[in-house]
């Protein structure tokens, strides 16, 4: 990134130099990310972060498909808020219907249901590739196969932020007209992101004004992040095969002596097939609040939930879809990474099985009783 913020600072859609070398940063990972994901560089439209990315997904198909197709969205319980709270939105102005299809108690999200719920007016199904807070990976392929049985017109959108670096994605195999990307994700700089949709996929842009990004996003790129972006995503995927074995052995690791030193402790969505490196644990009779705060003293960065909110205490969204209570059970969400280790899982383990110890000791202890002199 470095080059773009210090030397070759220009304009993008400057004609001169500078703008020129930008340019070529720009179409250069462009063509890089798009080797990442397998696709088309023309078909990746640069944003400033996957919330961007769903939003144009979402609404760019609406308003530009909806008269023609349909305006009934699908989506599932466990969006991330970017798709969730949009299609609320388009639902309360009138502009969509929308049907919210639930989720089982895995976390995983029955294709079957995704089908039945599409119309001959839907217009759009959007199912992530991977769950943010509890890791679920879903069956994103089967899910739009079906749904395009029952309307061949429909399109499908997959929020694939949590995935990328973690489990492969193959445009192809998915078979969805539109995906979302983040680069922060996966090691890259906050504040971009892409858009990928299937050449021919015509959507109306949502930020009007010079045109960049062949009219689909205009404003002027963030060259460095953009660069950045695509680097980052390359080394990622370079490292996934051996680093996805490695994370998921240490997050097994974890929740084994979790579960035996921590009563009342059980995994989120253990059963289904899960992100390596997410592990979301369930914490019968505590509070998520002061579980977090715990973990905090004691070293352990954990969140309860989405880590893209915006610190509000909310109760998670994919808990209370899973058929969980969050005011009987708290869930703390732990990611690892490239640089963790064996032993800074073992030293976390510990220190949440004391966590979770302080958190359900009895609120009223009897007052400790000494002999009389």
């Amino acid at each position: 990134m470095l080059p773009f913020l210090v030397e070759h600072w220009g304009n993008p859609s400057s004609p001169h130099g500078r703008g020129r070398n930008a340019r070529s940063a720009v179409d250069g990972a462009r063509d890089r990310l798009a080797t990442v994901l397998g696709c088309m560089p023309r078909e990746l439209t640069f944003t400033s972060g996957g919330t961007e990315a769903d939003n144009l997904a979402v609404r760019g198909v609406l308003q530009r498909w909806g008269a023609e197709r349909g305006r009934h969205l699908v989506v599932s319980a466990i969006e991330h808020e970017a798709v969730l709270t949009t299609v609320a939105q388009l639902g309360e102005r009138g502009e969509a219907g929308v049907t919210v299809v639930p989720c089982e108690a895995d976390g995983c999200v029955d294709p079957e249901r995704i089908a039945a719920a599409v119309r001959d007016d839907t217009v759009l199904v959007s199912l992530m590739l991977a769950n943010n807070e509890v890791g679920a990976v879903q069956d994103v392929h089967v899910a739009a196969g079906l749904a395009r049985a029952r309307n061949p017109r429909v399109l499908v959108h997959s929020d694939a932020v949590q995935a990328l670096g973690k489990v492969p994605i193959d445009l192809a195999a998915l078979d969805v007209d539109l995906l979302s990307v983040s680069a922060h994700k996966c090691y890259g700089p906050k504040g971009s992101g892409a858009l990928y949709a299937r050449w021919g996929t015509h959507l109306t842009a949502q930020l009007d004004g010079g045109g960049q990004e062949r009219g689909r996003r205009s404003g002027t790129e963030n060259v460095a992040a953009i660069a950045g972006f695509a680097c980052a995503a390359e080394l990622v995927e370079r490292e996934r095969p051996e680093q996805a074995v490695r994370q998921a052995a240490l997050r097994d690791g974890l929740e084994t002596a979790v579960l035996e030193g921590a009563p009342h402790t059980r995994v989120a969505a253990r059963s289904a097939v899960r992100l390596p490196n997410l592990s979301a644990l369930l914490v019968d009779g505590a509070s998520a609040d002061s579980l977090v705060a715990a973990l905090d003293v004691a070293g352990v960065e954990v969140s309860s939930g989405s880590a893209c909110s915006s610190g509000a205490a909310q109760p998670s969204h994919v808990m209370v879809a899973m058929g969980e209570d969050p005011r009987a059970t708290a869930l703390i969400r732990l990611s690892l990474g490239r640089d963790t280790s064996a032993d800074e899982m073992r030293e976390a383990a510990e220190r949440i099985i004391t966590a979770v110890g302080v958190a359900l000791a009895p609120r009223s202890a009897p007052a400790a009783t000494f002999p009389r002199r």
